[in-house]
């Protein structure tokens, strides 16, 4: 990976690192999407189903916390079927409260996949319920020179170009692609259901559910509304964040920095223009880049739809 691609990826941790500070930031109050929106307010109301399905639990403490399915009776997928429930999730940092943990444990997790560097996990480590293994495939790793990084960011859209950066590294980087290779090998072959995550759950954590959805043959309308879903469940904490930093460091600096912490539609859309650019493909990425087998894909497609 070239210096000014470990850079881009430096910049991106620093973005999650922000936001699961005692701050956060939120680059407007988006509108969630009324599709989601809806299924966010009724629970167990399905996509295109009468029948209610149990959802992920709401964390108050890890506030990220959710099905890659999504909602009700699942995504709608490829062939008439819907995203299997209970399978893979997806979080911010698990650090939960009593409640939450206990709350976590009656899913019956398997495996957790920490995303983060070294230093992110050393500021806050995971706390697991009893019995869920743990796995560091670190996708983003260095020092962070949180204050060198800020000072090269002068304007909201600098700010944005970082995120769009990090995210189209995600398909150039070959320590990134060495990463998510690593991660989806592990979740096509470990039993039982299994949950990764970064610091703030949107961004590496983004991808790799972008990835997920895209193998199920979820429609990428779909697939972006989920990926926004990000700054309606950590509302709360993304406004947090932000109150902090103006209070901290006035309204200005908050203001240059605030696409740092939530998540836009450009983001995702960057890294999946270079895939398409380097690729072509979703399939070919996930071969040629990511270096997985057919049968690693077929296996995941069959945990993900059946």
């Amino acid at each position: 990976m070239s210096r000014r691609g470990t850079r881009v990826a430096t910049l991106l941790v620093t973005s999650s690192v922000l936001f699961m500070g005692s701050a956060g930031l939120a680059a407007a109050q988006p509108a969630l999407p009324p599709v989601l929106g809806g299924l966010l307010e009724s629970g167990s109301a399905g996509l295109g189903s009468l029948a209610p399905v149990a959802d992920a639990p709401r964390l108050e403490s890890v506030d990220n916390f959710r099905d890659v399915a999504g909602t009700g009776t699942g995504y709608p997928a490829a062939h008439g079927r819907q995203v299997a429930k209970g399978v893979f999730y997806r979080s911010n940092a698990i650090a939960p409260n009593d409640a939450d943990r206990a709350t976590l444990a009656g899913l019956g997790l398997a495996v957790a996949y920490d995303l983060r560097s070294p230093g992110e996990v050393a500021k806050k480590q995971d706390r697991l319920p009893d019995g869920v293994a743990y796995m560091n495939i670190p996708i983003l790793s260095g020092n962070v020179d949180e204050a060198e990084i800020l000072a090269g960011i002068h304007t909201p859209e600098d700010a944005r170009e970082v995120m769009r950066a990090g995210n189209r590294a995600f398909v150039t980087g070959e320590v990134e692609r060495a990463g998510f290779g690593k991660l989806l090998t592990e979740l096509a072959n470990t039993d039982g259901p299994q949950v990764f995550h970064c610091t703030a759950g949107k961004d590496r954590t983004g991808w790799a559910s972008y990835l997920l959805l895209s193998i199920a043959g979820v429609a990428q309308g779909t697939i972006m509304d989920d990926y926004l879903l990000t700054n309606e469940y950590a509302r709360d904490s993304i406004a947090a964040t932000l109150a902090h930093i103006e209070q901290g460091q006035g309204r200005e600096t908050a203001a240059k920095i605030a696409p740092l912490i939530g998540v836009d539609q450009s983001y995702l859309q960057a890294g999946i223009d270079q895939l398409v650019t380097s690729y072509g493909t979703v399939e070919n990425y996930l071969t040629a880049g990511l270096g997985l087998s057919a049968d690693t894909v077929t296996t995941l497609r069959h945990k993900l739809i059946g």
